[in-house]
């Protein structure tokens, strides 16, 4: 790996907003020191999808899973074929998955949330795969699953937006949060205060493209290649330089991404 290699850890580059130019943003990534990007699927399709991309481009990985947006009654066929997906080496989690209570006030349509998730969480144990996490608005819940029914998995609160408390007990689980674009956002609130709290090994740096570009390319189309401000971001608050996040987060993201290996 060189010196100044960087993993997006959490990327959908399969998103039609990348249609028209997807080979020539992965171009860009590589050009810009991006070793491998992370692909995470929302949907039976998306995690097809992502796979198909981990298979086209040497530097493309993925995650296969549900997100509690898309929500449905999964059955055993579903899970079956979550599993014969991550056959292939190159899907590294069960991922994207968690709660998203943001959206969605319905009681019944939080409880098929809930249900999805513990059982793509045991679907990861089976398969001793990490996850992913997705948490918006859903604070207690997610928390109370993951100790209940996540013991023996490892993963990351992807888009971390939690208080200092939970990020240090994910960081006593051996889990890792994930920072991207609003880390680097004047409106940051407490994220700053709270990543300068968490040790560097326990923290990876993602994009979530084409989602919250991270300042200076706000209002932009979000694309791997700006997984770089993030970690000058995380570099500026940990008082180090830009190499030692690099390395840092690349060895993080290949200890939690076992299958990162050949990066």
């Amino acid at each position: 790996m060189k010196e100044n290699y960087i993993i997006d850890t959490h990327s959908h580059i399969n998103s039609e907003k990348f249609d028209q130019d997807r080979g020539k943003i992965i171009a860009n990534a590589k050009e810009n020191g991006v070793g491998a990007i992370i692909n995470m699927g929302d949907t039976m399709e998306s995690s097809k999808h992502v796979l198909q991309l981990a298979q086209d481009y040497d530097i493309c990985y993925a995650g296969v899973g549900v997100h509690p947006e898309e929500a449905f009654e999964m059955q055993k066929d579903d899970f079956d074929k979550l599993a014969i997906w991550t056959k292939n080496n190159k899907v590294v989690c069960i991922g994207e998955i968690g709660l998203d209570y943001y959206w969605e006030k319905d009681g019944d349509k939080r409880a098929l949330q809930k249900r999805i998730f513990i059982q793509q969480l045991d679907l990861a144990r089976q398969l001793h795969l990490p996850v992913c996490v997705h948490n918006r608005d859903a604070h207690g819940d997610t928390m109370e699953i993951l100790k209940k029914e996540g013991k023996g998995i490892r993963g990351v609160m992807h888009c971390f937006s939690g208080s200092l408390e939970i990020a240090r007990e994910l960081v006593k689980m051996d889990w890792y949060i994930g920072v991207d674009g609003p880390l680097t956002f004047k409106n940051a609130a407490k994220l700053p205060e709270i990543v300068k709290e968490i040790p560097l090994e326990k923290i990876l740096v993602e994009t979530d493209c084409p989602y919250m570009a991270p300042s200076p390319m706000r209002g932009k189309r979000n694309e791997p290649a700006f997984v770089r401000y993030v970690a000058e971001k995380l570099a500026e608050l940990k008082g180090v330089d830009f190499q030692s996040v690099a390395r840092q987060t690349t060895i993080n993201a290949k200890t939690l991404y076992t299958r990162l290996e050949e990066v």
